[in-house]
């Protein structure tokens, strides 16, 4: 069966590197993919957004499958407009995925089927929004309505912080039409948690628990990125908690998205803080797989993901196994000079092309005029170590890690230490 993977970061060669497994894979497609995805697929040069030269690509290739990676086009309606056309398609259509297209949806969403999440207002316009932020104690959580790559969301630990965040996004427009409304809620302390689930309909399918790190330097500091390292699995929070979150908070989504006649079909995101009593409460819903929790969950996948992908967009996903192994994987994010800020292209990259243990996925990078390596995003690389214990695969993650080399290269240092404390 011939594959098209929509997208172009490190989640989609995650996504690729784990179907090119499947016996029953045949070619894959990736649009518009990038310079390490082309090691594996081919890549069409048509963009994300453009559904109708993709629907038109997939019916003249005679694809079986489409699976979307990214966010934005699930939100603009991709599946939609596959299913349109008759193609089986991977991921929730938009009515489903407004679940991460709008957290005022979301919060809405669970407070009508009382799952458990941080207390918050929604505000669309700035003086009540501002007046209301002076009235919160601190810390607070100020977010972007939309989708803003990961970006739109700040935990303020001063006034100051706050305020600025609140003019960023509804009176400078930093995110554009995703700071339209805001959402103001509770600062919740714990410990995250990523569960990525499969689900079809009512049917949720767990997939291993993951722990990203947001901010862009050691320590949880500065600004929050995309994402700049993850790990699973999560040794010091027990599998009690985790199976309290999927009964509480995964599995009642799923059924409240049907009862609000959105069925959800794909892969559910659920970021979790778990409270120091040991209680899950929900921070957002993703209607997609993760970037960078994908690099460490797929690895760690011993059943055929193809099988898993089909059996969802069949209905069917109740019926199938999956297995997972026991092995750990840490994944290291290697980020150009100035992310998550503005960053140069087109840096020279050393090392890629040298045999070693860990995985290498390639978010941004293309190839020079002489064929090298050079960057081309913000989060160049996620470097992937495996091992039987956390310990193991964080050293080989930053063995391999080391080995690539770049003029600005940034990566923390302490991913995965949560777990080894």
């Amino acid at each position: 069966m011939d594959i098209l993977v929509v997208g172009g970061g490190g989640r989609e060669h995650a996504i690729i590197w784990s179907l090119a497994r499947s016996p029953k894979a045949g070619k894959i497609y990736c649009a518009p993919g990038n310079a390490g995805i082309a090691q594996l697929a081919e890549c069409v040069p048509i963009g994300v957004f453009e559904f109708d030269k993709l629907t038109a690509f997939a019916k003249e290739r005679e694809v079986g499958l489409v699976v979307i990676g990214p966010d934005d086009p699930l939100a603009a309606g991709i599946v939609d407009a596959f299913e349109a056309q008759g193609i089986p398609v991977f991921g929730p259509r938009k009515n489903a995925a407004e679940i991460e297209g709008s957290k005022t949806f979301m919060k809405d969403l669970l407070h009508k089927y009382s799952i458990p999440t941080a207390r918050y207002e929604k505000f669309s316009d700035y003086e009540p929004a501002l007046a209301y932020l002076r009235s919160q104690e601190l810390p607070i959580v100020i977010k972007a309505d939309g989708l803003a790559a990961g970006k739109g969301v700040t935990v303020a630990y001063s006034r100051e912080e706050a305020e600025k965040a609140l003019q960023d996004i509804m009176v400078d427009k930093v995110f554009g039409d995703a700071g339209t409304q805001v959402v103001i809620e509770e600062f919740l302390a714990g410990q995250e948690m990523s569960i990525l689930a499969f689900v079809d309909g009512e049917t949720v399918r767990p997939m291993a628990a993951a722990q990203d790190h947001k901010p862009v330097f050691d320590g949880d500091k500065g600004p929050n990125t995309g994402g700049m390292g993850t790990y699973s699995p999560l040794p010091h929070i027990g599998e009690s908690v985790i199976r309290e979150a999927v009964e509480t908070i995964i599995e009642p989504a799923a059924k409240a998205m049907v009862a609000e006649g959105r069925p959800f079909s794909g892969v559910l995101f659920a970021g979790l803080m778990i409270s120091p009593d040991g209680k899950p409460k929900t921070i957002e819903f993703n209607a997609r797989f993760g970037d960078p929790e994908t690099q460490v969950v797929l690895p760690r996948l011993k059943s055929d993901l193809l099988e898993i992908f089909l059996a969802v967009t069949e209905g069917r996903l109740a019926e199938i196994p999956i297995e997972w192994s026991d092995e750990a994987a840490v994944c290291v994010v290697l980020a150009s000079e100035g992310y998550p800020g503005p960053y140069p292209k087109g840096v020279p990259i050393s090392g890629l092309d040298e045999e070693g243990a860990a995985l290498v996925f390639h978010a941004g990078t293309a190839r020079g005029a002489d064929g090298s390596w050079v960057t081309s995003g913000g989060r160049v690389l996620g470097v992937v170590g495996r091992g039987a214990t956390i310990a193991e695969a964080r050293t080989a993650a930053y063995a391999g890690a080391e080995k690539i080399t770049f003029a600005g290269k940034q990566n923390r240092s302490d991913i995965a230490m949560k777990a080894l404390i």
